[in-house]
């Protein structure tokens, strides 16, 4: 299941497993008291990885507010505008968002925010199940060098990158390890 397939060299580890973690509480906290509480909250996370942090996240929501946190996964290849440019085919999963989107809270996970890209692709997506009452967007890592205008209401770690870099977010359930890396691409 793991979708990095070039080759690449480690610049430096950003966060480890215990940081992973510590991080992720961080951000259910900051869920909670935005949100006051827990009800009326969905969690919708981004195929592949914001789909496995987002578990995580309402996991630590459900713990901390001993409710049931509804839990959707997104996959937005169809909805991307930037796949004809790279003239590959999308890798099509499934998306599965089992409950009623309408004047739901919603918080959209992703591993990376990056162009903004694949955030906009979901936010359509999300708006052909319905209408929320709100959507946030939490995010493990910012790279910043946004192309389109959107900004993440939480925040693991900003991590400015250079162009020949890329954050690679490496989770156990898709993955040998929890961490996160910071890598030159192997062209």
């Amino acid at each position: 299941m793991n979708a990095y397939k070039s080759n690449y060299t480690v610049k430096s580890k950003v966060m480890d497993e215990t940081d992973l973690q510590r991080v992720l509480s961080r951000i259910a906290h900051e869920i909670i008291e935005k949100n006051r509480g827990a009800s009326n909250l969905a969690i919708i996370g981004m195929r592949t990885r914001g789909e496995f942090l987002a578990k995580r996240i309402a996991s630590k929501i459900q713990e901390y507010e001993k409710a049931v946190i509804k839990v959707g996964i997104l996959d937005v290849s169809f909805y991307r505008d930037d796949t004809r440019a790279k003239l590959r085919q999308p890798m099509v999963q499934s998306t599965e968002v089992p409950f009623d989107v309408n004047e739901m809270n919603i918080v959209l996970v992703d591993d990376v925010l990056f162009t903004g890209r694949s955030v906009r692709a979901a936010l359509d997506a999300i708006m052909d199940f319905g209408r929320p009452n709100r959507v946030e967007l939490a995010v493990l890592v910012d790279r910043g060098r946004r192309e389109l205008p959107i900004q993440p209401d939480y925040v693991g770690k900003i991590v400015t990158t250079s162009p020949d870099e890329e954050i690679r977010v490496k989770m156990k359930e898709c993955d040998d390890s929890d961490e996160v890396l910071l890598v030159n691409v192997e062209k």
